[in-house]
């Protein structure tokens, strides 16, 4: 649902509604309404472990190796980060 004016959203609250319209979102009809977390978990190490193993190769020039480890650390830095954030998630 769309506020048509302003009035209509400062009735709102500038919050979304509670409720999910099924033409919107369709998976909403058979409950399903989110992500798969612990998925994104599992493919982002299988990304690392991929990166890193990238590395071996009969490269001349080193500069794709530093790619590579950069960005798999950078990544598992985000993953160890979010499992932190998950774990400390009830003490804020």
């Amino acid at each position: 649902m769309v506020a048509g004016t302003g009035q209509d959203l400062a009735k709102s609250n500038g919050r979304a509604p509670a409720t999910v319209d099924p033409e919107d979102e369709p998976s909403a009809a058979w409950g399903w309404h989110g992500g798969f977390p612990r998925g994104t978990v599992i493919a982002g190490w299988f990304s690392v472990a991929l990166l890193l193993l990238m590395t071996i190769g009969n490269h001349e020039g080193h500069i794709e190796d530093i790619y590579l480890v950069g960005i798999a650390l950078g990544t598992a830095y985000g993953l160890v980060r979010h499992s932190r954030q998950q774990k400390n998630s009830w003490r804020r």
